[in-house]
């Protein structure tokens, strides 16, 4: 039996828009592999998950990497199933010494750049030698933060957005597409 809010994500589903396709997502992920390979395949670079939206997305890159690298993963949230941001809140921290380390980040979306913003600050106060960050999602919207991606995926309306790691409260990061909220 579905509870409430399964039975709502349900039904946000069905009515969604198809922003992105499982197979033009794939494509944009071969993307965002080869270029990073090109760009840090000799780097040695610890490649970070950004859980739990990144979990997707990082899953699905790190078999297209075909260089040495270390993985580690933070887990920091400032929407904890809501479908807007609040307060930033570390759940994971690094595990893993970025001291003089190339280190990317892994993320699912850059909406406003509040949290991969900050996770970048981290690993920069830690001594990381160069952060660089890959999004599968970028939102079209003004930020509040000046943040560069080096490695992106697809582009995305100024709309609330779920599947490949995104949710919806919670619910539907397993999304095999891409899709918004169906608006009014």
């Amino acid at each position: 039996m579905k509870s409430l809010g399964a039975n709502e994500a349900w039904e946000v589903l069905q009515r969604a828009d198809c922003l992105y396709k499982s197979e033009d997502v794939e494509a944009a992920l071969d993307t965002m592999a080869a270029r990073i390979t090109d760009t840090l395949g000799d780097a040695n670079p610890l490649v970070v998950c950004i859980m739990l939206g990144g979990m997707v997305p990082f899953g699905k890159l790190l078999p297209r990497l075909h260089f040495p690298l270390q993985v580690d993963y933070v887990h920091v949230t400032r929407y904890r199933e809501r479908l807007h941001g609040g307060e930033l809140h570390w759940l994971a921290a690094p595990q893993v010494r970025a001291k003089n380390r190339v280190v990317l980040l892994v993320d699912d979306i850059l909406d406003e750049g509040t949290t991969l913003s900050a996770i970048e600050e981290r690993f920069r106060g830690e001594g990381a030698a160069d952060v660089q960050k890959a999004v599968l999602v970028i939102k079209d919207r003004p930020r509040q933060h000046d943040i560069k991606v080096e490695f992106t995926g697809l582009g995305v309306p100024d709309r609330y957005v779920f599947g490949y790691g995104m949710d919806y409260k919670g619910y539907l990061r397993n999304a095999s597409g891409i899709y918004a909220e169906r608006e009014p």
